[in-house]
């Protein structure tokens, strides 16, 4: 029994890192669309939604017969728990890059901004898909460092972001407010994904050291 159980848990994981995968490939395929107005590119972020949500699914589905099965304690059951857990962010950086790409089908096959937005847009894309990177090892990994924070924050990213705001919602700005409203929308869904991806490396600490989330302290 103890090794079905196991392997189980290996299949769990297993099934969480593709998830992960995907939502890193359609990180790198949101920035094409959004900077380069490809829409190809944006239909395979919608596409590549699709595949995390049934990816979600089998994990939810896998970790819920665990649990009630299985009667799972102790470090196993915090392997279950914190799959469910990173299973959700994955879902919602998913869903977040995914209105991201509809931002650019909308406004095709015009560019979502001017060129100093998409300079920045481009920036914080990149740095974004660099965090999910970061998550996909981290979850990947054996044995993390059990003493440092795994996904730190990006204070360069939080400045971007908030250069982008400033520019939509000066009084100078000249290109509608229906443009500036979408720029501030973009903006919110790319530090969803941040945080997400943030706590998805404090949920990997947990999982390996117990130390719960709100007591983690970023150095």
């Amino acid at each position: 029994m103890r090794t079905k159980f196991s392997i189980e848990l290996m299949a769990l994981t297993e099934e969480l890192a593709h998830m992960a995968r995907l939502t890193h490939e359609a990180s790198e395929r949101a920035s094409a669309a959004l900077t380069g107005s490809d829409l190809t590119a944006a239909y395979e972020v919608f596409a590549l939604e699709e595949q995390v949500q049934v990816e979600h699914a089998k994990c939810e589905d896998r970790s819920v017969i665990l649990l009630a099965l299985e009667a799972p304690v102790a470090r196993d059951l915090r392997h279950v728990v914190t799959a469910m857990q990173i299973a959700d962010d994955l879902l919602a950086i998913g869903g977040a890059l995914s209105r991201v790409a509809d931002a650019a089908v909308r406004r095709y096959p015009n560019p979502v901004g001017p060129p100093q937005v998409i300079e920045l847009l481009a920036e914080i894309s990149s740095a974004v898909s660099h965090l999910v990177h970061e998550a996909v090892g981290v979850i990947a990994a054996q044995n993390p460092p059990r003493d440092q924070v795994l996904v730190p924050r990006d204070e360069n990213l939080d400045r971007l972001r908030l250069r982008l705001l400033e520019i939509a919602a000066d009084d100078a700005w000249p290109h509608g407010s229906a443009m500036a409203i979408d720029i501030a929308l973009l903006a919110h869904h790319y530090e969803r994904s941040a945080d997400h991806c943030v706590r998805i490396g404090r949920l990997i600490r947990f999982f390996h050291t117990g130390i719960p989330l709100y007591a983690q302290v970023e150095a």
